[in-house]
């Protein structure tokens, strides 16, 4: 599968969601579920805020998008988001009956579609869903790298505070 013309714009507004996500203090992951050329849902990480393990930007997004279209299934549509998605995350995915994930920065610790585990292909899957990594991978790596470097001063600069150095 190759990107088309739109992906690059969805992933922008991807990109903005993640943006309120690191502004709550949550990992800059956002999400867009989008059908017919229109957004039908939208959600970023929100597991601390929420008290909520599966407040994953992609599971919002799905609710979201479900919610408003009164379907638990999105055959048609396409979900973009900034990170690829964990083994929970493609597993929503694949249930929902989403016909293609677009995605930005790879996740080599815990990325289910291309990184630690391939899991949209394993043959015992039901649904098959297209994918595609690498739009604004450099921006979506950027957000997130950007989000634990400022964790990490925060952190030395509260452990010299407190130590009497400063």
């Amino acid at each position: 599968m190759i990107a088309n013309s739109d992906d690059e714009a969805w992933m922008s507004r991807a990109l903005q969601l993640a943006e309120q996500a690191a502004a709550a203090g949550e990992v800059p992951v956002g999400a867009v579920v989008v059908l017919d050329g229109k957004e039908v849902g939208a959600g970023f990480n929100a597991p601390i805020s929420g008290c909520d393990p599966t407040a994953h930007a992609e599971i919002r997004a799905l609710r979201d998008a479900t919610s408003r279209l009164g379907n638990y299934r999105l055959p048609g549509a396409t979900l973009y988001v900034t990170l690829e998605p964990c083994t929970m995350c493609v597993g929503a995915i694949v249930h929902s009956r989403v016909s293609r994930l677009v995605y930005g920065a790879a996740e080599p610790k815990a990325g289910a579609v291309q990184s630690a585990r391939r899991t949209l292909e394993e043959e015992h899957l039901n649904w098959r869903v297209e994918s595609f990594g690498g739009v604004l991978a450099a921006r979506c790596s950027g957000a997130i790298s950007d989000f634990f470097a400022r964790r990490r001063a925060e952190r030395r600069r509260r452990r010299q505070l407190f130590s009497g150095k400063e």
